[in-house]
């Protein structure tokens, strides 16, 4: 993919850009949103921006590309673009976008690297770029083809005909297209985003699992209230979702994306494992409840961390649709553990003496942390890298090689 003399030069320059892409990513933006205040009204997040993780998922996925194109010259990275796509094709991104991208992007390398940034190096990491924008262009196109919409074109409009308290700082929000016309096509897994009008008349977006099954008109979503930390502030878009939208209300959705879906139903007898912690049970719970709506009988083991059960979302629900299911287990870890009952644990998950069904897939979803642990022990047990499948719930910072 990459010509034999751009390969050269971005082996030698990638680990003095690597290691400069912190400062590339924070001119890149700084110099973008200055003279295009408008990105920031409807697609770039203000959180992620403030958090520094917007920046650090860019600087991760330039360099991961570059890397993988060195490392396997003739295979396409398409684990990293597919979910680089889909993300895209959920805010709503088009051609004429990465044209602008570009223009800052190296605009930034310049000012960073100054003189190391002969024409040589330029050209190199351009062919780079352009690679990966194309590639991006490509299959955000098919996704926006395959959802029956124009690129960029992808909100609509949905009424709240319920609104449920699930914990303290969890509430579930179910949805009905406000047109009275059919529901998109989901998979189970995937995710919509959120587009609110904030206080100061700035548009967010905010992404959240499908949390329900996605078959018929109905879509739930189930929304944790992010709260202030020393380093990022209140999330914007959870917390206007619980203080101020009711049932009546109409929210704006775009139509559903996300690679990390259920496999075809015509490959229903391979095993199944759900793993999460906190609030990334909700696409695990959304997978569930479309496992029990077909009458699935393939073996499915669902495990899940939390603080304690009154902060386990979902937390009946999950039971209840295990037990529909006649070869499913659940197996629960508290941290602070409430009454004793069958199958819960206390302290952090840990997977030793949990018999994990032989050629299982498995979903993967909770705080980075937790998944670089869980997965961690998943290899250890033997479970392949390949088939151990991982959602991260805004920019992906972890990006993990093959078989790391």
């Amino acid at each position: 993919m990459l010509s034999a003399e751009s390969a050269a030069v971005v082996r030698a320059t990638l680990p003095a850009v690597a290691g400069a892409l912190d400062e590339i990513t924070t001119r890149f933006y700084g110099a973008m949103f200055r003279d295009r205040p408008e990105l920031l009204d409807g697609m770039f997040n203000r959180g992620n921006q403030a958090s520094g993780a917007q920046r650090q998922a860019l600087a991760g996925s330039i360099a991961g590309f570059a890397t993988a194109l060195l490392e396997q010259p003739d295979v396409r990275p398409d684990a990293l673009l597919s979910r680089i796509a889909h993300k895209h094709a959920a805010v709503g991104v088009t051609d004429d976008q990465y044209t602008i991208v570009h223009k800052y992007l190296f605009g930034a390398i310049a000012e960073v690297l100054g003189d190391a940034v002969t024409p040589e190096v330029a050209a190199a990491w351009d062919e780079v770029y352009w690679l990966m924008a194309g590639a991006l262009i490509a299959q955000e196109a098919r996704l926006y083809q395959d959802a029956g919409l124009q690129p960029g074109q992808t909100w609509r409009q949905w009424t709240v005909v319920e609104r449920h308290t699930e914990t303290p700082d969890v509430m579930s929000f179910l949805l009905r297209p406000a047109d009275g016309e059919p529901a998109p096509r989901a998979r189970a897994g995937q995710y919509v985003s959120v587009r609110l009008r904030m206080p100061d008349g700035i548009h967010q977006l905010r992404q959240y699992s499908l949390s329900s099954d996605p078959g018929g008109d109905l879509r739930r979503i189930t929304v944790k209230r992010v709260a202030a930390t020393d380093d990022t502030p209140d999330g914007e878009v959870s917390n206007l979702l619980h203080r101020h939208v009711r049932e009546g209300d109409e929210l704006t959705l775009s139509a559903p994306f996300g690679d990390i879906v259920l496999d075809d139903p015509a490959d229903a007898t391979t095993p199944i494992v759900l793993v999460s912690a906190g609030i990334g049970c909700t696409p695990m719970t959304g997978m569930l409840a479309h496992l029990a709506a077909l009458g699935s009988t393939r073996p499915l083991l669902v495990l899940h961390a939390d603080r304690s059960p009154a902060d386990h979302a979902l937390r009946t629900e999950t039971r209840e649709l295990v037990g529909q299911l006649p070869d499913a287990r659940a197996v629960f870890w508290y941290e602070q553990p409430g009454p004793e009952e069958p199958d819960t644990r206390e302290g952090l998950m840990n997977l030793d003496g949990i018999e994990l069904p032989d050629g299982a897939t498995v979903f993967l979803c909770g705080p980075l942390p937790f998944m670089r642990a869980v997965r961690g022990q998943l290899l250890g047990a033997g479970i392949p890298a390949q088939r151990i499948r991982y959602e991260v719930f805004g920019p992906d910072l972890w990006l993990p090689g093959p078989a790391a």
